[in-house]
C-alpha cells in the first residue's frame, strides 16, 4: 500500500478526496485526510472507510504535523499558501514527495538543489489557476511550435464564479473557494505583464480600474483584471521574446468597479485591527474610512468621495450588502479586510441548491510562414452542488491524477516542478476530459 496524506479538508478538497478513495483499491492507496476540524475530514471520507481515514490535526503543531507526515509516502498540502513552507521543510527532512495547488514561493526555489539531491518530487501549481491553465496552454503552445509557429501574443484569464441559474445577487459572485483569498486578491506587489513589447505595472490601488472585456463563447461577457506577475511565465512557457503576455482573473461585468470602492476606501487592508466593537453598525464601518462630512449621509458622502454615480451600479452593489443600514457588525478587533470578509461570507454564501461556475479563456496569436493565425480556447465547468463544486473539481482532480503519475514512477525529474511538460500534462488533460473538463478550441480570423 502507498499512503497518501491530504492536509486540509476545505472547500476545494471534495473532488480530490472522492477521486483518491474511488481509485484506492486499484492503485493500492490508503488515504488519510487531516483537518483542524475533524468533522470536515470525516464528512469527506465517509464513502471509503476501508481505504481512508479522517484525523484531527492542527497543522501549526510542528511535532504533530511531522509525526503524521512521517507515516505517509506522498503529501498533498491543501492548506493556506502561507503554511506550505513548513510542510515542505518537513517533507524534505522526512523524505516525502509533495503536491500543492499553489504558486511556488521564492523560498522553495532556494530548496530545489536539496530536493533534487534527495530524489524528491515537489509538484506545484497543480490545481486550476495555477494548474489547468498551465497544462492547457502548454499543450497548444507546444503544438504551435511543432508547426513552426512564432508566438506574438498569449493571454489567459480564469475565474471562479456563480452559475447563471444560481446568480441571484447584483455582484454576480458567491464564494466557492477560500474567502480570504478573494478579499486580499491582487495584494502583495504590482501586477506585471507585457503588451506590444512594453512592460506594464499596475499597482494594487489601480488594479480593479484597469480591466478588459473578455467574451467567452457560450458563457458570456466578463471583466478581466491582471493577476500577479505574468512576466515570470515567459521563461516557464518558453516565450522569452513574446511581445504580449498577460494572465488575469475573470469577474462578472461591473464587479470590479464596485470592488474598487473597497480598495480605495481601505476596506481590504489586513495590516491593523479596527477599534470598532461588535455592536457597531456597517455604517460605522464605512464612516471609519470616509472624510468627515456632517452635511451628507454616509451613502452620499461615499459616492461624492469616490466619484461614483449615487444611483449607479457600483453604489447599488454596496447598498445590497447592507453597508448603509444599521445592521450590527457582530465581530470586533479584526482588520478591515477580515471585518469585510465576515459580512461577505454571509452575503456571498453558496445556498443549499446553488451551483458555481469555473470559466477559463486563452488567446494565442502567432505567425506561420508569415501568415497570422489566432486560436481561442475556452473552458466552462458547472458544479454539482455547494460541496462538489466546479472549483473543487478543477482544483482537486488534476492533483489526484498527478498522484498516479508520481506514485507510479511516471515523473522522472526531481526537485521543484510545474506541470509544463507533455508527460505530465497530456495524461492529466486526457483524463480530465473524461470527467467533463473539456476545452473548446476555435480558429479566429485575424
Amino acid at each position: 500500500m502507498r499512503n497518501i496524506l491530504i492536509l486540509g479538508a476545505g472547500r476545494s478538497a471534495s473532488s480530490l478526496i472522492h477521486y483518491l478513495i474511488t481509485h484506492a483499491d486499484q492503485q493500492e492507496w490508503r488515504v488519510t485526510v487531516a483537518d483542524r476540524e475533524l468533522g470536515n475530514a470525516q464528512a469527506l471520507v465517509h464513502e471509503g472507510p476501508e481505504v481512508s481515514q479522517a484525523v484531527a490535526l492542527d497543522a501549526t503543531d510542528a511535532a504533530a504535523r511531522a509525526a503524521l507526515i512521517a507515516r505517509h509516502d506522498l503529501v498533498i498540502s491543501m492548506l493556506p499558501a502561507f503554511m506550505h513552507m513548513d510542510v515542505l521543510k518537513d517533507c524534505l527532512r522526512l523524505h516525502k514527495h509533495v503536491i500543492t495547488p499553489s504558486y511556488v514561493p521564492d523560498a522553495l526555489w532556494a530548496m530545489d538543489a536539496e530536493l533534487k539531491a534527495a530524489g524528491l518530487i515537489v509538484l506545484n501549481e497543480m490545481g486550476l489557476d495555477p494548474g489547468i491553465d498551465h497544462m492547457s496552454a502548454m499543450r497548444i503552445l507546444d503544438r504551435v511550435r511543432k508547426e513552426g509557429g512564432r508566438m506574438e501574443a498569449f493571454e489567459s484569464y480564469c475565474g471562479g464564479l456563480v452559475a447563471p441559474e444560481s446568480d441571484d445577487n447584483p455582484w454576480g459572485y458567491k464564494f466557492s473557494w477560500n474567502p480570504r483569498n478573494v478579499i486580499l486578491a491582487g495584494q502583495g506587489g504590482s501586477a506585471k505583464y507585457i503588451r506590444d513589447g512594453i512592460t506594464k505595472y499596475i499597482p494594487y490601488h489601480k488594479l480593479f480600474q484597469q480591466t478588459v472585456r473578455i467574451s467567452v463563447p457560450g458563457t458570456g461577457d466578463f471583466d478581466g483584471y491582471s493577476n500577479r506577475d505574468s512576466l515570470k511565465y515567459r521563461s516557464h512557457y518558453g516565450l522569452d521574446v513574446i511581445p504580449t503576455l498577460q494572465r488575469g482573473t475573470l469577474r462578472k461585468v461591473s464587479y470590479c468597479e464596485a470592488w474598487d470602492a473597497f480598495v480605495q476606501l481601505g476596506c481590504t487592508d489586513d495590516g491593523f485591527a479596527m477599534e470598532l466593537d461588535e455592536n457597531a453598525t456597517w455604517t460605522d464601518y464605512l464612516n471609519a474610512f470616509l472624510p468627515h462630512d456632517a452635511t451628507r449621509s454616509t451613502h452620499a458622502n461615499l459616492a461624492h468621495y469616490l466619484g461614483l454615480e449615487p444611483k449607479g451600479e457600483a453604489m447599488a452593489k454596496l447598498d445590497w450588502l447592507g453597508l448603509f443600514g444599521d445592521g450590527r457588525i457582530g465581530v470586533s478587533g479584526r482588520s478591515p479586510a477580515a471585518t469585510l470578509q465576515h459580512l461577505l461570507e454571509q452575503k456571498w454564501k453558496l445556498g443549499e441548491d446553488d451551483k458555481d461556475l469555473v470559466v477559463m479563456w486563452h488567446r494565442f496569436r502567432y505567425t506561420v510562414e508569415g501568415m497570422h493565425q489566432e486560436i481561442h480556447a475556452s473552458l466552462s465547468v458547472t458544479g454539482q452542488d455547494r460541496v462538489h463544486t466546479a472549483m473543487a473539481r478543477t482544483v482537486g482532480l488534476p492533483i489526484a491524477m498527478a498522484c498516479k503519475l508520481v506514485l507510479n514512477g511516471h515523473i522522472h525529474e526531481h526537485g521543484v516542478l510545474l506541470p509544463l511538460k507533455a508527460h505530465i500534462y497530456d495524461p492529466i488533460l486526457d483524463e480530465l476530459e473524461k470527467h467533463g473538463v473539456v476545452f473548446e478550441e476555435a480558429d479566429v480570423e485575424v
